[in-house]
């Protein structure tokens, strides 16, 4: 059985007004990943991530790129137990 894991992120840098929401829901779509993200207001963004540890694993090297006009400073992953809280991966406003 896969190894499952809950991801929590907070990217820090240029990331609001880039696309970087919609960069996440893709990557974390074609991972097979459930969760959601958003814009916090003090200008980072909140991923919450839940799947097999090696696909958050790459979700996380993604979120350390980002899309072509961001510029990630800091991804700080925290992990946590599978709590299959979420059905699907949205954005949230």
């Amino acid at each position: 059985m896969a190894d499952l894991a809950s991801l929590q992120a907070t990217v820090r840098g240029r990331v609001h007004g880039v696309f970087f929401r919609a960069f996440v829901e893709s990557r974390a779509e074609e991972l097979n990943l459930t969760g959601c993200v958003c814009n916090r207001p003090d200008g980072t963004v909140e991923v919450q991530a839940e799947g097999e540890r090696q696909k958050l694993e790459k979700l996380v090297e993604h979120l350390k790129t980002g899309p072509p006009a961001a510029r990630v400073e800091e991804v700080v992953a925290e992990w946590a137990v599978y709590t299959g809280e979420f059905s699907k991966f949205s954005v949230r406003y």
